[in-house]
């Protein structure tokens, strides 16, 4: 899974929720069924990680309860196990007994935290125990309350120095493969969000070898997309392409998205235009 998140073109992360009020209604699972068709589509479709969440973090949303998290995450993470061994996986959970249990039930995985362990202090400990890859996002307060809190000096600055102190702990707890997520609509308002898109490679940080930690960009059908254009989520895929293209443009590494096939495409077209680019540049 560590070369998967370091590879050199665009990763695909799929998403995958179970919970039933993620904001997007099409996201949503409705069973075991629905869990293994939509999971063989993302495969077919591409998928280079399926990222599999329980608990919304939507604004304003309230995490249910951690019994809740793992009745929904288990019976799914059994079938990973038994039918789709090879596919990568991550799990969305900012708990570290979730991390434990479903360690014991599926084996490796990345754990993909909204919180960057803020939320658990038991978290970053736990991923580095067992040996765990880890994507830690940037947000400030909770789901409930994080868009009261979109109060910066400067954005970039104050994320890139919350990663480099991330970072440290991360290392200090023993895990040694990390992913940067600047959370894209978690404590930051609209402007905010296009903002830190913009400058997303000045979020780059580079470890003791010289090598950049990888950047994760959640941009799929999100508020900042909807909401600024007066559509629907349903009506938003278009423009997160478009969105997402630019992420890639501008420093990310991994897409995080729900239209797997589309963010294929996008991944293709970029390592195209990449390739175009730096052909002419060593022709000039």
């Amino acid at each position: 899974m560590q070369n998967i998140l370091y590879r050199e073109s665009p990763v695909v992360m799929g998403i995958i929720n179970l919970s039933p009020d993620s904001f997007y209604s099409d996201s949503r699972c409705r069973d075991i069924p629905d869990f293994e068709k939509r999971f063989t589509s993302m495969i077919e479709d591409g998928a280079d990680i399926i990222d599999i969440g329980a608990c919304s973090t939507r604004p304003g949303s309230l995490p249910i309860s951690e019994e809740e998290e793992w009745r929904l995450l288990e019976p799914v993470l059994k079938i990973c196990y038994s039918k789709f061994p090879k596919q990568p996986i991550s799990i969305d959970t900012f708990r570290s007994s979730i991390v434990n249990k479903a360690f014991h039930t599926t084996g490796p995985f990345i754990v993909n935290d909204i919180s960057a362990g803020e939320d658990d202090i038991q978290m970053l400990s736990t991923t580095g125990t067992l040996k765990l890859p880890y994507i830690a996002m940037h947000k400030k307060g909770t789901p409930f309350n994080m868009q009261q809190k979109c109060q910066y000096n400067n954005i970039v600055k104050e994320i890139k120095e919350y990663f480099e102190n991330l970072i440290i702990k991360a290392h200090f707890h023993g895990i040694e493969t990390i992913v940067l997520d600047p959370g894209f609509g978690f404590a930051k308002n609209i402007d905010q969000n296009y903002h830190l898109l913009a400058n997303l490679e000045s979020l780059k940080i580079r470890d003791k070898n010289g090598r950049k930690y990888p950047l994760l960009a959640g941009l799929s059908r999100k508020s900042m997309i909807y909401k600024h254009l007066s559509i629907t989520p349903k009506e938003a895929l278009p423009a997160t392409c478009a969105l997402e293209l630019i992420a890639l443009f501008n420093g990310a590494n991994i897409i995080r998205a729900h239209d797997v096939k589309e963010a294929v495409q996008i991944s293709k077209l970029f390592n195209t235009l990449n390739t175009a680019k730096k052909d002419e540049h060593r022709n000039s």
